[in-house]
């Protein structure tokens, strides 16, 4: 399993950052299509096939993901248009709710990309991936005291500690490498946003629960679905974009 997860990573880390680097219009394209992919899983989740509300709000995510850069307000609309519809036609709270869930994420993160700048985008992203690497590396070798065993039994305080030290460390290494001006309080909000990124990891490890499911698709092997890859992702990229949204721009502004 530890195989496939190096190899999948190894294949879907260059596609990501050489999206991320390309900027609009194929970073639009990719995020919108991972949004239609984790609409499928969602419903997948909480229906187990992709029905007609599956549908709708797949459509909309997408439709958000490609807006998100260039019109976040327009885009913010669809999104909670396609909460209403699936709404109507599911009549089940938990997959209108997927829209929004993924919707206002995919909004953000194309914000993040066209209006806080490359380094922004990728200093989001490695905080992100070294909070995971950190938690799993932590939780391995530590254990300890279990963090939420109800949910996810397999996560750890020590997880918790190993991977908001290693999003600190990372977040302020990307500052040194692309000469960004740094101050203290980004390496806190590195830390508050590794947080966040556990909290929607859990999150999502409990909706599956919910339902008894153990993964959220197969398609990456290793990883299991796009949802189970980018859990905390979609938690901290809002956090992001309100920043980006308060300072008017990205990190080169944030003094």
């Amino acid at each position: 399993m530890l195989r496939q997860r190096i190899l999948s990573a190894l294949v879907m880390a260059p596609l990501a950052l050489g999206a991320v680097w390309a900027g609009s219009p194929v970073f639009n394209v990719l995020v919108a299509c991972a949004a239609a992919v984790m609409a499928w899983e969602w419903d997948r989740i909480c229906r187990g096939r992709f029905s007609n509300s599956g549908k709708i709000a797949a459509c909309a995510v997408f439709a958000a993901g490609l807006l998100g850069g260039y019109a976040p307000v327009a885009a913010l609309g669809v999104v909670w248009c396609g909460m209403l519809a699936a709404a109507a036609f599911s009549r089940s709270g938990w997959l209108a709710m997927g829209a929004l869930y993924i919707g206002v994420p995919v909004v953000a993160l194309s914000w993040v990309r066209e209006a806080g700048g490359l380094t922004t985008l990728l200093w989001l992203l490695a905080i992100v991936w070294a909070t995971d690497i950190g938690a799993y590396a932590a939780g391995r070798t530590i254990g300890g005291p279990k963090l939420a065993p109800r949910i996810s039994p397999n996560k750890t305080w020590a997880g918790l500690i190993g991977g908001v030290t290693a999003a600190v460390l990372v977040g302020d290494l990307v500052l040194w490498i692309t000469d960004t001006p740094h101050v203290g309080l980004l390496s806190l909000f590195s830390a508050v946003l590794a947080a966040v990124s556990q909290i929607g990891d859990l999150f999502e490890s409990s909706v599956k629960r919910r339902f008894q499911v153990k993964d959220s698709s197969n398609i990456i092997p290793g990883h299991g679905g796009v949802l189970d890859r980018v859990d905390g992702l979609i938690a901290a990229a809002p956090l992001v974009a309100l920043a980006v949204l308060a300072m008017d721009g990205g990190l080169e502004v944030w003094r």
